[in-house]
């Protein structure tokens, strides 16, 4: 008869160490990842709600970035909005000075085809990715408005 020798705190020890390896490695994951669940094995209800909230983190985020974009757009507009305002406030007071007798119409004339240039500058440049948001120029498929009877 043969006898083999246990040593049962080798045994011990030995599965010591393998749950605590496995336990390690659990929490090593759950440290890399940033997950208390990681998997739905972990806990199912939990790992649902968390990939729900993920997803909803996630498209709140686009919708973030597309507010931001959309700011940007009514920014550039208003600031091109802005400038033609000083523009025509300008255009405004030359056109009283025009209506005062003795002043050189032609000189004020000349003045107001350039703030004209200048708005019209202004409003040409009011562009965001590639898109004006202030001229349009002109069309010949626009439609016609019916004539009132």
């Amino acid at each position: 008869m043969t006898r083999i020798n246990t040593n049962i705190g080798a045994i011990a020890a030995l599965h010591t160490l393998r749950s605590i390896n496995s336990r390690l490695d659990t929490t090593q994951n759950h440290v890399s990842t940033g997950y208390r669940v990681d998997v739905a094995a972990d806990n199912a209800a939990y790992w649902s709600i968390a990939t729900t909230m993920r997803s909803d983190s996630r498209a709140l985020n686009a919708v973030q970035d597309a507010i931001g974009l959309g700011a940007a757009k009514v920014d550039v507009a208003y600031a091109g909005m802005e400038s033609v305002i000083e523009v025509l406030t300008e255009f405004q007071a030359k056109l009283v000075a025009a209506k005062q007798p003795c002043v050189d119409k032609a000189k004020i004339q000349k003045e107001l085809e350039q703030l004209k240039s200048q708005a019209t500058s202004i409003a040409q440049s009011a562009s965001f990715s590639g898109i004006n948001w202030l001229h349009e120029p002109p069309s010949r498929n626009r439609p016609v408005l019916p004539h009132a009877s």
